[in-house]
């Protein structure tokens, strides 16, 4: 296929999910061609959490383009203040919502931008097929 990729990988500030700002939105611009991935790493309850249950949803779409929210986390001070999720991939638009407690809770990961470039080898090609055909030849064996 022409054309190529190239990748940027950036590690995502983080949001906090609390009483007073329960939902989180990242998204991405709509007429941006670049294919996204966002993945979330860890999810922890911070300082001045209470020791109440804190459910974390995403919200997304499934294949049939239907919001659906799925948990991904319950967090509790006295038991499971911090959960890996080992780099769950998820593509944007994504909404994180506190679906339950008061937080506050802390999510961190990364965000992998693919970047396509049109780099056609047909019409990219600036030698003579002589030149061509010197590049393409086989490797000849080694003589005795």
């Amino acid at each position: 296929p022409n054309g190529c990729w190239s990748f940027s990988d950036l590690l995502l500030p983080g949001c906090e999910l609390t009483a007073s700002a329960k939902s989180y939105t990242f998204q991405v611009d709509e007429e941006d061609d670049s294919d996204h991935i966002l993945a979330l790493s860890v999810v922890c309850l911070t300082d001045g959490a209470k020791d109440e249950c804190n459910v974390v949803e995403v919200i997304g779409r499934n294949h049939e383009n239907q919001e659906i929210a799925v948990p991904v986390a319950n967090l509790k001070l006295s038991c499971q203040p911090l959960l890996s999720l080992d780099n769950f991939k998820l593509q944007p638009p994504v909404t994180f919502r506190l679906a339950a407690g008061s937080g506050p809770v802390h999510l961190a990961g990364w965000h992998r931008i693919m970047h396509r470039e049109d780099a056609s080898f047909e019409e990219d090609d600036d030698l003579s097929e002589e030149e061509e055909e010197k590049e393409l030849a086989p490797i000849m064996p080694a003589k005795k």
